[in-house]
């Protein structure tokens, strides 16, 4: 209300008048939306600044502006003001004598505002000026909005009354009219009571203080009690109407809300399975390349699986023909021991043959048959250790043999290095022998410097024998020949045992290379064996992890093809279950549809009961109007026969008037 108040200062200001302190406390006291300025005499510029204000004010429902006393030309601005507004709803000039021009304003508001819905215009005198009131009757029968019109006290006669008629014949909207202490008459009466059964919207029509007769106000109150209830028939039927459209309304509303919710959850779903499909197909996808990678890496793994079992064949061939190289190098052996053994026994006949001769023949050899006998020993212990060796090396070639069937596979892959470390225990082989035979060497040229010393020694005792002999000469001279001999014999025995010990240091000497080259062929064979069983080995942990890992993808090739056989029947329960539910949907939504259809039946029904009852009620407003009619000609028959007996009565008591002899002492009238 402030920025009311100072637009309206600012209006008045801009006049060239001073805004009226009365009118101002008034905007300041009064409430949200109401003005009110009752028994406020306004002047012209005030109305000029109000209809201004009140053609942009926005604010403002109720304005009340009775016993203002307002002059023709402030009503005029005022109401050129409220032409243009749509906001105030309720309008009071009461008490303010509008005469003419302030009905013509009337009737141009009317024409123009299309937001007035309560007009009160008591104690005014609109009904004076007979053409103004008919322009303003005009408007108010071409007005919409209007809904309650107070004309109380405007003294309307009986020509306003029927131009109020002709008027509520063609209004549609007003419900209530008071026209309370005019001056209707009879005849106004009959127009108002005449132009009820046009209009169906008139409910409350007062006409008290009317001088209208009381058979004009009962058809009147009559009119308005039917009006009344068609419009109370027609306020349930709308407020019927209203709630069945609102659930109808609300029922589409839901329909299609659960439509567009299936239609949501249909795409979602659809998204879902599409998004699921695609994800399903990408995992098939992968898992087809991982088991087609396995299938590549199985097929390798048998491919080098193969490859193994062939070299492990041809190790095992190689192993084989070692094997057969290392029975008939231990048949020769065999043979070579037994040949030597046959040697050996022979030789030690001899020796012990030539011992005894020697023994008895020469008591000087004695030494040099110990010391070959030492020596023998010596060679028999050595030939009995290399017996035992070799019989030992059979043994450990039988464990080999049979170990070398397990070890071939890994010998393949460490071959050349074998090679190579063979090369070098060959080497080493060779220097030992080299070194052995280097000893051999000095251990034979010591024994022939022992031999030469012994047989120094046995030339100073045959010095000396013969130093004893050629003392003896003669008595020894058979026996010196025959020592001669004898010693000659020696030294050929001694020249042979020589050789012999040289050719047996030679066999020992091929011996030992050979059970050098044995060993080293049995240790080779032996490395060659382990690397090959190391190597079989882990083949073998190889194949069984390539066999692990084979049954572990075709565990997981199987867990998934479970999992993706659950995942399809839950996809499918759940499609299931949203079908049923679709159709739990569906079968609500023709549920509805069948609510709703029987709503709409139960509506034509109500609808066809009301205009039944329309009908029935039109039917008997046409009765009672008939019987008006007929009542209402019983009564002028009524009048007429009165006003003829009237008439004859009046003849009759005039002609007795005229023959009395007190007609003329009877004074004129």
């Amino acid at each position: 209300m402030e920025e009311f108040r100072r637009t309206y200062s600012r209006l008045c200001k801009e006049s060239g008048a001073e805004p009226q302190e009365t009118v101002l406390q008034q905007m300041h006291q009064l409430p949200q939306g109401r003005l009110d300025l009752a028994t406020q005499s306004l002047t012209v510029d005030t109305c000029r600044a109000l209809g201004k204000l009140l053609q942009k004010e926005a604010l403002l429902t109720e304005l009340v502006l009775s016993d203002c006393m307002l002059s023709e030309e402030g009503a005029v601005l005022l109401l050129q003001g409220l032409c243009v507004n749509t906001i105030v709803r309720f309008l009071d000039l009461k008490g303010n004598n509008l005469r003419a021009s302030g009905a013509e304003a009337l009737a141009k508001l009317l024409r123009q505002n299309k937001s007035i819905q309560s007009l009160t215009l008591e104690w005014n005198s609109l009904g004076t000026w007979e053409e103004a009131f008919a322009a303003f009757c005009g408007a108010l029968a071409a007005n919409g909005a209007l809904r309650q019109l107070d004309l109380r006290n405007n003294q309307i006669s009986h020509k306003g009354a029927e131009e109020l008629a002709l008027a509520l014949k063609s209004n549609t909207s007003l419900q209530q009219l008071d026209l309370r202490w005019n001056h209707i008459g009879l005849l106004g009466g009959r127009a108002l009571v005449n132009c009820l059964p046009s209009n169906r919207t008139l409910w409350k029509l007062e006409l008290a203080g009317n001088s209208i007769p009381g058979d004009i106000l009962r058809a009147v109150e009559q009119a308005m009690d039917h009006n009344q209830d068609r419009q109370t028939a027609f306020r349930e039927s709308q407020a019927r109407a209203h709630v069945l459209s609102k659930e109808v309304r609300h029922l589409r509303e839901e329909k299609s809300k659960q439509f567009l919710d299936l239609m949501e959850t249909i795409d979602r779903q659809r998204e879902e399975m599409v998004r699921s499909s695609k994800a399903s197909a990408a995992r098939v996808g992968q898992l087809q390349e991982a088991l087609n990678e396995r299938h590549s890496i199985i097929n390798a793994l048998k491919a080098k699986l193969q490859m193994a079992e062939a070299a492990l064949a041809l190790s095992e061939q190689k192993a084989q023909d070692l094997g057969e190289l290392l029975a008939t190098t231990e048949q020769e052996q065999r043979s070579l021991a037994q040949r030597q053994a046959k040697e050996h026994r022979l030789e030690q006949q001899e020796a012990a043959e030539r011992e005894s001769k020697l023994l008895r023949d020469l008591s000087a050899a004695n030494e040099k048959n110990l010391l070959l006998q030492n020596q023998v020993d010596e060679l028999e212990r050595k030939v009995k250790s290399q017996q035992d060796q070799l019989f030992l090396t059979r043994q450990e070639l039988t464990n080999t043999a049979a170990e070398l069937k397990m070890r071939a596979v890994q010998a393949e892959e460490r071959l050349e290095l074998e090679k190579k470390r063979s090369r070098q225990s060959l080497e080493d082989a060779e220097h030992l022998r080299f070194k052995e035979v280097e000893h051999m060497t000095r251990h034979l040229e010591e024994s022939e410097r022992a031999m030469q010393e012994r047989v120094q020694r046995l030339e100073a005792v045959r010095l000396s024998l013969e130093e004893e002999l050629s003392r003896a000469k003669a008595a020894a001279l058979s026996e010196r020949s025959q020592a001669e001999e004898e010693l000659i014999k020696a030294k050929n025995q001694v020249r042979l045992e020589e050789q012999r010990l040289a050719h047996l240091e030679e066999k020992l000497r091929l011996l030992a290379q050979a059970r050098d080259e044995a060993q080293s062929a049995c240790l080779q064979q032996k490395q060659v064996v382990a690397d090959a069983q190391a190597r079989a080995s882990q083949l073998g942990r190889q194949v069984e992890g390539l066999r692990r890992r084979l049954e572990e993808l075709q565990q997981e090739l199987s867990n998934k093809d479970q999992e993706k056989a659950a995942e399809v029947t839950r996809v499918r329960l759940e499609l299931q279950e949203q079908n049923g539910r679709l159709q739990a949907e569906l079968t609500a939504q023709e549920a509805l549809k069948e609510k709703a259809a029987a709503l709409e039946r139960q509506l034509k029904v109500i609808a066809s009961d009301h205009r039944e009852a329309l009908l029935d009620r039109e039917s008997e407003n046409a009765s009672l109007r008939e019987k008006l009619r007929l009542k209402q000609a019983e009564i002028a028959r009524i009048r007429d026969e009165e006003a003829q007996r009237a008439s004859f009565l009046q003849n009759a008591v005039l002609a007795y008037v005229q023959g009395s002899p007190l007609r003329t002492l009877s004074p004129q009238k």
